[in-house]
């Protein structure tokens, strides 16, 4: 393997346990001695934090998932701004971007410290996004709020931030790297919602300030 590859190797790797951080857990464990995920939906996520914990452990679990998946990517950034550190093929950049941030969204969902279990990756891919292009974190951020404005269910607000994610990447001609990553990330999403996606057919999906769980919700 040569010394580049195991970087690139070493970078993924990195990204996936900083994104497999468990931020809603250890709010819920220092905050009031709880297992987040034996209340509400069950998620790590910061909807659920914000439905159990309250508003600001909420917007700080929030925050803190966006700004691991930003560092997940931005050491990416670092190394290639520092050549004298190690000397990186150019055509690498875009493709280790892609896979820091999806490690980094898989990290979330599917965390090593808590049995491969977590949130379904909204606030980490927004961070990602603020890294690798913040039109499109912008553009995503609007269809998010546009929506939870008119309907306040936050799972088809993410649902539709995810749809942005992949539209936008195609519309403004990304890197295939990044229209790559826009398709995962925005499918795999989109199936952590799956359950959320039968109760809205349902009409039993809940919203947003409502007190009604059940496992799966967002």
């Amino acid at each position: 393997m040569s010394l580049s590859l195991a970087i690139a190797t070493v970078g993924v790797v990195i990204a996936y346990l900083l994104g497999s951080i468990p931020t809603g857990y250890l709010a819920g464990k220092w905050l009031q001695g709880i297992d987040i995920r034996d209340h509400g939906s069950g998620s790590t996520g910061a909807t659920n934090v914000l439905r159990i914990l309250g508003k600001k452990a909420g917007a700080g679990v929030l925050l803190f998932d966006a700004f691991k998946g930003a560092v997940s990517v931005l050491l990416v950034k670092l190394v290639f701004a520092h050549p004298e550190w190690v000397a990186m093929p150019e055509n690498y950049y875009d493709w280790m971007i892609m896979g820091a941030a999806l490690a980094a969204v898989l990290g979330h969902s599917k965390s090593i410290f808590l049995g491969f279990r977590g949130g379904k990756s909204v606030a980490i891919s927004i961070g990602v996004l603020l890294v690798i292009k913040p039109i499109v974190a912008l553009g995503t951020f609007t269809a998010f709020a546009t929506v939870l404005a008119t309907s306040r269910v936050v799972s088809l607000s993410s649902i539709c931030g995810a749809i942005a994610v992949m539209v936008l990447m195609i519309l403004l001609q990304q890197p295939l790297p990044y229209i790559l990553f826009g398709v995962f990330a925005s499918g795999y999403v989109i199936i952590r919602h799956r359950a959320n996606i039968q109760r809205l057919f349902e009409g039993t999906e809940p919203k947003l300030g409502e007190k009604k769980f059940s496992q799966g919700n967002s």
